[in-house]
Protein backbone atom coordinates (compact mmCIF):
# COMPACT_ATOMS: atom_id res chain seq x y z
CA UNK A 1 0.00 0.00 0.00
CA UNK A 2 2.67 2.50 0.94
CA UNK A 3 4.78 1.79 -2.38
CA UNK A 4 1.56 2.77 -4.45
CA UNK A 5 1.32 5.89 -2.22
CA UNK A 6 4.71 6.89 -3.21
CA UNK A 7 4.46 5.98 -6.88
CA UNK A 8 1.57 7.90 -7.27
CA UNK A 9 2.79 10.81 -5.26
CA UNK A 10 6.00 10.45 -8.03
CA UNK A 11 3.66 10.75 -10.85
CA UNK A 12 1.96 13.96 -9.01
CA UNK A 13 5.52 15.68 -8.67
CA UNK A 14 5.61 15.22 -12.12
CA UNK A 15 7.41 12.00 -12.60
CA UNK A 16 7.48 9.95 -15.76
CA UNK A 17 7.00 6.27 -16.02
CA UNK A 18 10.17 5.24 -18.40
CA UNK A 19 10.55 1.54 -20.08
CA UNK A 20 14.00 0.30 -20.59
CA UNK A 21 14.50 0.97 -24.96
CA UNK A 22 17.12 -2.08 -24.96
CA UNK A 23 13.94 -4.14 -23.09
CA UNK A 24 11.06 -3.06 -25.61
CA UNK A 25 13.51 -3.80 -28.29
CA UNK A 26 14.38 -7.66 -27.31
CA UNK A 27 11.07 -8.49 -25.88
CA UNK A 28 10.20 -9.86 -29.44
CA UNK A 29 13.10 -11.49 -29.88
CA UNK A 30 12.47 -14.59 -27.83
CA UNK A 31 8.68 -15.64 -28.97
CA UNK A 32 9.73 -15.14 -32.48
CA UNK A 33 13.15 -17.21 -32.51
CA UNK A 34 10.31 -20.14 -30.76
CA UNK A 35 7.98 -19.69 -33.13
CA UNK A 36 10.15 -19.49 -35.78
CA UNK A 37 12.04 -22.80 -34.79
CA UNK A 38 8.65 -24.47 -34.48
CA UNK A 39 7.41 -23.14 -37.54
CA UNK A 40 10.23 -24.74 -39.30
CA UNK A 41 10.46 -27.68 -37.80
CA UNK A 42 6.72 -29.15 -38.46
CA UNK A 43 6.81 -27.16 -42.17
CA UNK A 44 9.67 -29.82 -42.83
CA UNK A 45 6.59 -32.13 -43.28
CA UNK A 46 4.78 -31.31 -46.38
CA UNK A 47 6.94 -32.03 -49.52
CA UNK A 48 5.55 -28.24 -50.64
CA UNK A 49 5.83 -27.28 -54.28
CA UNK A 50 9.81 -26.76 -54.34
CA UNK A 51 11.07 -30.07 -51.67
CA UNK A 52 12.69 -29.87 -48.41
CA UNK A 53 15.83 -29.58 -49.82
CA UNK A 54 15.14 -26.05 -52.11
CA UNK A 55 13.44 -24.65 -49.08
CA UNK A 56 15.83 -25.38 -46.21
CA UNK A 57 17.87 -23.36 -48.77
CA UNK A 58 16.07 -20.66 -49.06
CA UNK A 59 14.74 -20.51 -45.50
CA UNK A 60 18.90 -20.24 -44.68
CA UNK A 61 18.75 -17.19 -46.89
CA UNK A 62 15.67 -15.74 -45.72
CA UNK A 63 17.40 -16.18 -41.96
CA UNK A 64 19.96 -14.21 -42.58
CA UNK A 65 18.44 -11.58 -44.87
CA UNK A 66 15.91 -11.22 -42.04
CA UNK A 67 18.19 -10.87 -39.26
CA UNK A 68 20.40 -8.12 -40.63
CA UNK A 69 17.25 -6.16 -41.94
CA UNK A 70 15.63 -6.37 -38.24
CA UNK A 71 19.07 -5.91 -37.00
CA UNK A 72 19.68 -2.57 -38.96
CA UNK A 73 16.92 -1.09 -39.45
CA UNK A 74 16.68 2.87 -37.76
CA UNK A 75 19.87 2.26 -36.19
CA UNK A 76 20.48 5.61 -37.04
CA UNK A 77 17.39 7.52 -35.27
CA UNK A 78 18.35 5.25 -32.34
CA UNK A 79 21.55 6.87 -32.41
CA UNK A 80 20.49 10.02 -32.81
CA UNK A 81 18.00 9.57 -29.72
CA UNK A 82 20.95 8.28 -27.60
CA UNK A 83 23.00 10.95 -28.07
CA UNK A 84 20.51 13.51 -27.10
CA UNK A 85 19.03 11.78 -24.48
CA UNK A 86 18.34 13.92 -20.98
CA UNK A 87 19.18 12.61 -17.62
CA UNK A 88 15.87 11.16 -15.74
CA UNK A 89 14.67 12.93 -13.09
CA UNK A 90 14.10 12.20 -9.59
CA UNK A 91 10.67 11.15 -9.84
CA UNK A 92 10.89 9.35 -13.22
CA UNK A 93 9.61 5.70 -12.43
CA UNK A 94 11.53 3.29 -14.05
CA UNK A 95 9.43 0.09 -15.21
CA UNK A 96 10.66 -3.32 -13.60
CA UNK A 97 11.65 -5.16 -17.40
CA UNK A 98 9.01 -7.64 -16.76
CA UNK A 99 6.20 -5.63 -16.70
CA UNK A 100 7.87 -3.77 -20.16
CA UNK A 101 7.97 -7.35 -21.63
CA UNK A 102 4.65 -8.61 -20.95
CA UNK A 103 3.43 -5.89 -22.03
CA UNK A 104 5.29 -5.78 -25.05
CA UNK A 105 4.42 -9.72 -25.69
CA UNK A 106 0.33 -9.12 -24.69
CA UNK A 107 0.17 -6.20 -26.99
CA UNK A 108 1.92 -7.93 -29.92
CA UNK A 109 0.18 -11.85 -29.05
CA UNK A 110 -2.13 -11.48 -32.13
CA UNK A 111 0.73 -10.32 -34.83
CA UNK A 112 2.76 -13.00 -33.53
CA UNK A 113 -0.59 -16.00 -33.92
CA UNK A 114 -0.85 -14.49 -37.34
CA UNK A 115 3.05 -14.91 -38.32
CA UNK A 116 3.04 -18.48 -37.02
CA UNK A 117 -0.04 -19.50 -38.89
CA UNK A 118 1.11 -17.72 -42.07
CA UNK A 119 4.74 -19.43 -41.76
CA UNK A 120 2.85 -23.18 -41.36
CA UNK A 121 0.98 -22.56 -44.52
CA UNK A 122 3.99 -21.09 -46.48
CA UNK A 123 5.54 -24.53 -45.83
CA UNK A 124 3.07 -25.82 -48.00
CA UNK A 125 4.64 -23.92 -50.93
CA UNK A 126 8.23 -23.90 -49.66
CA UNK A 127 8.84 -25.65 -46.40
CA UNK A 128 11.01 -24.78 -43.16
CA UNK A 129 11.33 -21.32 -45.08
CA UNK A 130 8.65 -19.40 -43.14
CA UNK A 131 9.59 -20.44 -40.14
CA UNK A 132 13.03 -19.49 -40.54
CA UNK A 133 12.23 -15.96 -42.01
CA UNK A 134 10.29 -15.65 -38.78
CA UNK A 135 12.86 -16.88 -36.23
CA UNK A 136 15.40 -14.37 -38.11
CA UNK A 137 13.41 -11.39 -37.31
CA UNK A 138 14.05 -12.50 -33.52
CA UNK A 139 17.29 -13.12 -34.16
CA UNK A 140 17.99 -9.35 -35.44
CA UNK A 141 15.88 -7.97 -32.49
CA UNK A 142 18.22 -9.98 -30.04
CA UNK A 143 21.32 -8.53 -32.48
CA UNK A 144 19.77 -4.80 -32.40
CA UNK A 145 19.38 -5.18 -28.40
CA UNK A 146 22.86 -6.23 -28.28
CA UNK A 147 24.04 -3.15 -30.43
CA UNK A 148 21.82 -0.50 -28.03
CA UNK A 149 23.96 -2.44 -25.07
CA UNK A 150 27.33 -2.03 -26.66
CA UNK A 151 26.37 1.67 -27.13
CA UNK A 152 25.02 1.94 -23.23
CA UNK A 153 28.44 0.71 -22.14
CA UNK A 154 30.24 3.08 -24.38
CA UNK A 155 27.65 6.37 -22.42
CA UNK A 156 28.32 4.48 -19.21
CA UNK A 157 24.22 5.02 -19.70
CA UNK A 158 21.07 3.57 -19.89
CA UNK A 159 18.75 4.27 -22.08
CA UNK A 160 14.92 4.96 -21.42
CA UNK A 161 12.09 6.06 -23.01
CA UNK A 162 8.53 7.48 -21.99
CA UNK A 163 6.14 4.65 -21.53
CA UNK A 164 3.04 6.82 -22.90
CA UNK A 165 5.27 7.68 -25.83
CA UNK A 166 5.57 3.97 -26.84
CA UNK A 167 2.40 2.40 -29.30
CA UNK A 168 -0.48 1.00 -27.97
CA UNK A 169 1.02 -2.44 -28.52
CA UNK A 170 3.90 -0.76 -26.21
CA UNK A 171 6.59 -1.50 -28.89
CA UNK A 172 8.29 1.37 -31.42
CA UNK A 173 10.49 2.97 -29.11
CA UNK A 174 12.57 5.51 -31.29
CA UNK A 175 8.75 5.65 -33.43
CA UNK A 176 7.35 8.93 -34.32
CA UNK A 177 6.05 10.08 -31.17
CA UNK A 178 9.44 9.47 -29.18
CA UNK A 179 10.35 13.31 -29.02
CA UNK A 180 13.98 11.96 -26.70
CA UNK A 181 15.22 9.43 -24.78
CA UNK A 182 16.08 9.45 -20.54
CA UNK A 183 19.59 8.03 -19.48
CA UNK A 184 20.45 6.77 -15.89
CA UNK A 185 23.64 5.02 -14.25
CA UNK A 186 24.48 1.95 -15.64
CA UNK A 187 23.17 0.34 -12.12
CA UNK A 188 19.79 1.96 -12.08
CA UNK A 189 16.84 -0.79 -12.91
CA UNK A 190 16.75 -4.46 -12.82
CA UNK A 191 18.00 -5.34 -16.29
CA UNK A 192 21.52 -5.05 -17.76
CA UNK A 193 23.31 -2.60 -21.17
CA UNK A 194 20.91 -4.74 -24.05
CA UNK A 195 18.53 -5.61 -21.93
CA UNK A 196 18.95 -9.07 -20.62
CA UNK A 197 17.96 -9.81 -16.84
CA UNK A 198 20.24 -8.58 -14.19
CA UNK A 199 21.30 -11.28 -12.27
CA UNK A 200 21.24 -10.90 -8.37
CA UNK A 201 24.34 -10.67 -6.59
CA UNK A 202 25.27 -12.93 -3.35
CA UNK A 203 25.58 -10.80 -0.25
CA UNK A 204 28.70 -11.23 1.55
Amino acid sequence: MSDTVTREADVARGGQGLARVAVVVRAGAAPLVRLGVLAAVIGAVPEGLTGRLVGAAAGAALFVAAAAVTALAHRSRYAALAAGATRAGRYDLLQDRAVTVRNWRRGHRWWLLLAFVVALGSAFALPVAGGLLLAGAGAGLRLKAGWLGRRERALDALLWVRVDWLDRRGGAPAGKAVRGLRSTGVAAGDATPGGARRRATASV
